[in-house]
């Protein structure tokens, strides 16, 4: 994967190159195979139903899920780089290629649970992943590598929720780049609609969040607030997705007030 650092105005993280497509085959093949999946695509759009139209919470749909992929896979991509070791492929006897699919499987499907009930989502998105795995899996794998794929992908999934502790390297990518989907108006906190309260305040103050390679750890999350809110949305949100992890040790994450009011309360936070 190219250049991590590139990200734009509606989330994305970085784009691979020209065409849109990484380096790894296997991986722009299930890439393809999702884009074109009417099933899954048709879930992206149920799974709002539920969270925004019926509880007015944030957005849970397409757009949230093609932030937490990409930053997913940025993640993933900056964690290679720095030699971090990723274990829920290979002790399953995978191939390192299979972990970029793990990761991308369980991004584009984490939330389906959504259409099911906002409560409890991530316990209902595994039987319905399961079922879409069965259909999915064969199409790239053989029946074994099919079970043990199915496997990390559902881990993942179910850990993304912070009442799961992830084992594999993979599940805590997901958990942590969930959290990233934070950007002015974009909180994973509910916010209310016409309120003054923090959740709204805090979920409007944050307006960039930017992957990079570190300098003394593998990752550095910089993320610009326009006012002290922000910091109920780092230290409530994100800390919490990235506490028992896995990868606390692995980045690190920066939050800076880019209010240029020079009595601000808040300049800058470090996790």
């Amino acid at each position: 994967m190219s250049d991590s650092t590139a990200d734009d105005q509606d989330g994305r993280v970085y784009i691979p190159d020209a065409d849109h497509h990484f380096p790894d085959q296997k991986l722009n093949q299930v890439l393809e195979f999702i884009e074109e999946d009417e099933e899954i695509q048709t879930y992206l759009e149920a799974q709002n139903i539920n969270a925004v139209d019926r509880m007015r919470y944030n957005d849970h749909g397409e757009k949230h899920i093609e932030i937490v992929r990409n930053r997913a896979l940025c993640l993933y991509d900056l964690l290679k780089a720095g030699n971090v070791q990723f274990n829920g492929a290979s002790e399953q006897g995978l191939e390192e290629a299979d972990e970029g699919v793990i990761v991308a499987l369980a991004a584009t499907l984490h939330d389906v649970g959504h259409v099911v009930h906002r409560d409890q989502h991530a316990y209902y998105s595994i039987p319905l992943a399961a079922d879409i795995l069965d259909r999915v899996l064969p199409e790239f794998y053989d029946v074994a590598d099919t079970v043990r794929m199915r496997g990390e992908v559902l881990h993942a999934i179910l850990c993304h929720h912070t009442a799961e502790t992830p084992l594999t390297t993979e599940a805590g990518v997901i958990r942590v780049s969930d959290a990233l989907d934070m950007e002015r108006g974009r909180s994973r906190i509910p916010y209310e609609q016409g309120g003054r309260g923090i959740n709204t305040l805090s979920s409007q103050a944050i307006s960039r969040v930017s992957l990079h390679e570190g300098d003394s750890r593998p990752v550095m999350v910089e993320i610009a607030m326009t006012n002290a809110a922000g910091v109920y949305q780092v230290d409530n949100l994100l800390k919490a997705k990235l506490q028992d992890s896995g990868l606390e040790d692995q980045i690190r994450i920066v939050a800076v007030n880019t209010n240029e009011n020079r009595e601000q309360l808040v300049e800058r936070i470090e996790l």
